[in-house]
């Protein structure tokens, strides 16, 4: 054994970390078994010294730091320099690339989804595509670290993606070129006049008070709004307080989730503040299964808080909280330090979120119907006596064809649509939009639903 990783063995022995009796499984305090520091050492030694290659000290140490996290699950991964600078640049919102959102799913790169508006996802791949080539270069067990940083590159420079597709035979084959992705956090318009439309692309560091003012800015502009969706659909997760600073817009105060890791400083509540933004607007909130992380928290949080229904798709199930954690000035590691849980404490981790109406993402063509006569389209017909507006064939063919092109463009958006307006009819003709006082919003408080205490439950 040579001299470097005799001298490794000997100072973890003299650390006092190393269990006395190797027969002693390694306790939880982080005591070293000694039989696996020999072992390590051994094989330290051989590659060292017989790899066909001579590979430096530092190179062989920085290959087993990434190896050990890299073994533990899909999220966590050793950062070296440029692995660090591209998640800051990630989560401030721009980065040179095709705009992929990938995991590692059994030494495949798996697209988790593709960023809106990118190259990735102007050219059709699709959430669940498993990519298998890049350029020329095989991706099966590839770091996702390197995988990454080879579909990263400079603005215009080109780049070859082959994906496999469930229900396709063949590889399928995208050229693409390369562009400054700026992931355009929020995006908002309005449907059918009366109904707010929000689009969260990833939670980015403002991404909560982005939602906050632009839910201002549309009750100011039309208080006569009637509801808002939510569209976290193919929305990857992103940072947690954001998570928790757009639930808060929707909620009157309440927990938001809660993390339990083994640290106590892993063990944290989120919660909301009194208000709601939105004045208890109906809401609906569009998921489907490349809706993780951050998108899952507000989900969860407001179907437990029966704050909005949940329409889509079983969301993808990753309820684990990732810290980074800096080991020097450019390195750092994200490291999967805790479960998270929502407000009522159930688990997402490969789960998932199961929504409250199930919607698949279709093609739908709305039936062509001929131009229908009205009675508004006779000649010499009646006025309406009280004065409303005639409705003829033109005018509702009108209205139809804006629905079916709603319809065909986005049928989980149009049903989303549809429901909200059987809410607001709802709500229009219940007692409280009667102005019962024993049933008025202003004495009857939102009843909240605590979560049990974790730690009694025996979780």
């Amino acid at each position: 054994m040579s001299s470097y990783p005799a001298a490794l063995f000997a100072l973890a022995l003299s650390s006092g970390t190393v269990v006395a009796d190797e027969a002693k499984p390694a306790a939880t305090g982080g005591l070293l078994p000694l039989e696996e520091l020999r072992t390590f050492t051994r094989v330290y030694d051989h590659v060292r010294s017989g790899y066909v290659d001579e590979i430096d000290d530092a190179q062989l140490l920085e290959y087993a730091i990434k190896g050990m996290i890299a073994e533990l699950d899909p999220h966590s991964a050793y950062l070296d320099k440029e692995a660090f600078a591209e998640l800051q640049a990630s989560t401030s919102g721009e980065f040179g690339g095709i705009g992929l959102e990938v995991s590692i799913d059994e030494g495949f790169v798996k697209v988790v989804t593709p960023i809106d508006e990118s190259p990735s996802a102007k050219a059709g791949i699709l959430a669940g595509d498993v990519v298998i080539r890049i350029d020329d270069k095989p991706v099966k067990g590839m770091d996702l670290n390197k995988a990454v940083n080879l579909m990263r590159g400079p603005k215009n420079s080109s780049i070859h993606i082959t994906v496999m597709r469930e229900g396709v035979d063949q590889p399928i084959e995208f050229n693409l070129v390369r562009d400054i992705i700026k992931v355009q956090s929020v995006r908002t318009r309005v449907l059918e006049e009366d109904y707010f439309y929000i689009r969260l692309a990833q939670f980015q560091l403002d991404t909560g008070k982005d939602v906050a003012k632009k839910l201002r800015e549309q009750l100011k502009k039309n208080p006569d709004t009637k509801g808002i969706i939510l569209d976290l659909r193919n929305n990857p997760g992103g940072v947690l307080q954001s998570s928790v600073e757009v639930a808060d817009a929707f909620l009157d105060g309440g927990q938001v989730v809660y993390t339990q890791g083994r640290q106590e400083n892993s063990n944290i509540s989120y919660n909301a503040e009194a208000g709601d933004i939105t004045n208890n607007l109906p809401l609906v909130v569009l998921i489907n299964d490349g809706s993780a992380s951050a998108s899952e928290i507000v989900a969860g949080a407001l179907q437990d808080h029966k704050r909005a229904v949940i329409m889509g798709t079983r969301s993808f199930g990753k309820g684990s909280v990732q810290s980074v954690i800096p080991i020097s000035n450019d390195r750092a590691i994200k490291l999967t330090t805790a479960l998270y849980y929502t407000p009522n404490g159930r688990s997402i981790q490969a789960q998932g979120i199961e929504p409250d109406v199930d919607v698949e993402r279709v093609q739908i063509a709305a039936i062509q119907q001929g131009l229908m006569t009205t009675e508004a389209d006779l000649a010499r017909h009646l006025g309406n006596g009280k004065g409303g507006k005639e409705s003829t064939s033109k005018d509702r063919a009108s209205r139809r064809i804006s629905s079916a092109e709603l319809l065909k463009e986005d049928n989980q958006l149009h049903e989303a649509l549809n429901l909200l307006k059987g809410l607001h009819i709802f709500i229009q003709s219940s007692p409280l939009a009667a102005g019962t006082a024993e049933m008025s919003p202003d004495i009857a408080p939102d009843i909240v639903i605590q979560p049990e205490d974790p730690t009694d439950s025996g979780e």
